[in-house]
């Protein structure tokens, strides 16, 4: 019940968000292709996906909560090609995952990021471990360098991450009513917890969000949608995603022109979704400096955070607190008629 309460709340609640540049829906047949469904009978909460960075035709996943820290390599047909255990993690609720390549040697990089925290709190600090790409596809057991973090603005829930292919840069995006994107230090320490500090807002109750491989832009979805930005903060408009049982992962295709999505449950399908052209790769190159930065106080310059209705103004929380009381008692009518 308390699954279905909270989706009935980010409902109402979407229902009443300001209007935003909206891209052609793209429903089964319209646009989105079912890629593939995953076969493999462990993989039931598939939370985090990513492309592989230097194996074609490979993709990587993994479970959420109360599971092993292991994650899956997966073919194009949905088959498991390989399980992967990480030594030196643990995983008390891995929401994320990014893949990114070194760009002096060439190699592959994972990231996870065990940061759902559901009671906003219960952990002093959040994990991202880093793991380097195998070389070869075959069942082993890989290390893993542990980054802990705190967010500079007091503990909350995430259920994404994203780093910039080009510097590096690692983002974590709270799920919340009010969401944010948070930054990473520039170099991560491994001996120390690292501060996260907010450099923008983020769509109402985000579930994942990922980097184009060019860097130029970057994506944040939701139950329902995905928000498109440029590296900037500046939002692009949004993309309707496929009906999914419980969407949770977002990724983009190795040439940046589509997104892959991806959701919980048994044999849960993936997903691509063609990008309409304001949302694919730019030509020209990215700077570095072009990424969302945060001020010495920790939170957003006004020209990087994101100001055109992702964020929530004092009224749009008003408002969706009463749309969350009329929701709650749609709920405990329907409740007690079908008792």
């Amino acid at each position: 019940m308390g699954d279905f309460v909270s989706r009935m709340l980010v409902v109402a609640a979407v229902c009443l968000l300001p209007a935003a540049p909206a891209f052609a829906a793209a429903p089964e047949g319209d646009g989105a292709e079912k890629l593939f469904t995953f076969r493999d009978q462990r993989i039931t909460e598939s939370s985090g996906l990513a492309v592989s960075p230097t194996h074609d035709g490979l993709y990587y996943t993994h479970n959420d909560s109360a599971a092993a820290p292991a994650f899956y390599a997966v073919d194009e047909r949905g088959r498991t090609r390989a399980t992967f255990q990480v030594r030196g993690a643990e995983a008390r609720d891995w929401e994320a995952m990014a893949a990114t390549k070194d760009p002096q040697t060439g190699r592959g990089v994972l990231w996870f990021a065990d940061i759902g925290d559901n009671l906003d709190g219960a952990w002093p600090n959040v994990s991202v471990y880093k793991v380097m790409e195998p070389r070869t596809i075959a069942d082993a057991t890989l290390p893993a360098v542990r980054y802990r973090f705190r967010y500079a603005d007091g503990a909350r829930n995430a259920e994404g991450i994203m780093v910039h292919p080009r510097t590096g840069r690692l983002y974590v995006v709270s799920k919340e009513f009010s969401g944010s994107v948070y930054a990473a230090p520039k170099t991560l320490r491994s001996d120390r917890v690292n501060v996260l500090r907010k450099v923008g807002s983020a769509p109402l109750m985000a579930t994942d969000a990922a980097y184009a491989p060019d860097g130029s832009s970057y994506v944040i979805r939701t139950y329902f949608s995905a928000t498109l930005y440029r590296s900037s903060g500046e939002t692009i408009g949004r993309v309707t995603m496929p009906e999914l049982e419980q969407a949770e992962s977002i990724a983009y295709t190795a040439d940046g022109k589509s997104l892959l999505v991806g959701s919980e449950g048994p044999r849960s399908p993936v997903y691509r979704v063609p990008l309409p052209a304001a949302g694919t790769p730019t030509p020209s190159p990215v700077r570095a400096e072009e990424e969302p930065k945060a001020t010495s106080s920790g939170t957003a310059r006004a020209d990087d955070a994101a100001g055109d209705g992702t964020g929530l103004s004092v009224s749009d929380v008003l408002i969706w607190l009463a749309a969350a009381v009329g929701a709650i008692g749609v709920i405990t009518f329907l409740a007690r008629r079908t008792r």
